[in-house]
């Protein structure tokens, strides 16, 4: 085997679901769900929504024929890895009449995930930094990471929703997977350059047959993801940190909230926002009490609630504190934006709110913010 890689045959992908599944892992992938991407298990390669495409915009997101046999053209599923490491919902502790409470053993069974894209490699990062890395551990989010066997897909097209190009993570990954496979994709050549970015992917890699990835394999490989950079149609302001705390009074923030329903889409189908709520539940008979922890959104009037009331009454506030708190005082929390472009919120939003045109619509408002 090369450093480099190797060049499997498209017909290794099967080989590949088969070795993890051998190695004890439920494997996971985009799947064709409602004319939409889900993140599910799968039980072969012949459940990947191969030949199958996004038809995306602001407002709308459809699966269509793509027009070529490629197993990888489609992008994301519409919600990222969060779920598989921070579960919508799950029960911390109980207690019965004694009061003694018994913690609850997150489920952290072995998982790979084939098809994981650039962006939400980088989402995941995000999410350990806050969960894991952070002043207060949360030991069930590190077990179920640990968990986790990641093989990451670089990006052949963007969907018109992308913008992960001018957020500098994708559509290359650079880091976080343990596997990372580009499709070279000919009609009569039809493989995928394999290469490895953990002790674990690299035996991994060894059992897959294959042969030695050359230089021209590794450039071709190359300049697929140089093709998807090129194509992306929406990019973020470059200083949009800066405009943002200078926005916070400006009066696009009323034009939004005419728009937003404050639904909490944006929230729910994004990779990196990680709020919660934490409820104590209790049995009608009293003989039971339960703890449970549930992601929530700043979209809620409740989520700003303190004695006296809610501090984010209005919808525009409540937009205003999820845009810059995302692109803006992140990095002031963790030396990084919380946005990686994957343009969930954009295609998922039921009225089409378009977070790059929003940015870009205060910088036009403010030209004093962009020389600054």
């Amino acid at each position: 085997m090369s450093d480099a890689g190797k060049i499997i045959a498209a017909a290794g992908l099967e080989q590949l679901v088969r070795l993890l599944r051998a190695r004890g892992f439920e494997v996971w992938a985009a799947r064709e769900q409602a004319e939409a991407l889900s993140l599910q298990p799968i039980e072969s390669a012949e459940d990947l929504p191969r030949g199958r495409i996004e038809a995306a915009e602001a407002g709308k997101v459809r699966l269509v024929a793509s027009g070529r046999d490629a197993y990888f053209d489609h992008t994301l599923p519409m919600q990222g890895l969060k779920r598989l490491v921070s579960p919508p919902e799950e029960r911390l502790f109980a207690c019965g009449e004694d009061l003694v409470p018994h913690e609850t053993p997150p489920a952290a069974t072995p998982k790979a995930v084939i098809g994981a894209r650039p962006c939400d490699l980088v989402a995941l990062d995000t999410l350990t930094q806050v969960f894991q890395d952070g002043p207060q551990e949360d030991r069930r989010y590190r077990a179920r990471r640990e968990a986790l066997f990641l093989v990451a897909v670089n990006c052949a097209r963007p969907a018109a929703t992308c913008f992960c190009s001018s957020m500098d993570t994708g559509p290359r990954a650079e880091a976080g997977y343990d596997l990372a496979l580009t499709e070279l994709y000919e009609p009569e050549a039809h493989g995928f350059l394999v290469e490895a970015g953990s002790a674990a992917g690299g035996e991994l890699l060894e059992a897959l047959e294959g042969e030695p990835a050359s230089a021209a394999d590794r450039q071709r490989a190359l300049a697929v993801s140089e093709a998807a950079a090129a194509a992306m149609a929406r990019a973020m302001p470059s200083d949009v940190e800066g405009l943002l705390k200078r926005a916070y009074e400006h009066p696009h923030w009323e034009a939004v909230a005419e728009r937003c329903l404050a639904c909490a889409n944006c929230t729910m189908v994004c990779p990196t926002c990680f709020c919660g709520t934490v409820e104590d539940r209790s049995s009608l008979d009293g003989a039971t009490a339960e703890r449970w922890r549930r992601w929530d959104s700043c979209f809620t009037l409740d989520f700003s609630y303190i004695h006296g009331g809610a501090v984010r009454k209005e919808t525009a506030s409540r937009y205003r504190q999820w845009m810059t708190h995302k692109l803006a005082h992140w990095h002031d929390q963790f030396g990084r934006s919380g946005c990686v472009g994957c343009g969930r919120c954009i295609g998922w939003c039921p009225v089409g709110i378009d977070i790059t045109a929003e940015a870009q619509a205060l910088a036009d408002a403010l030209p004093a913010a962009k020389e600054a």
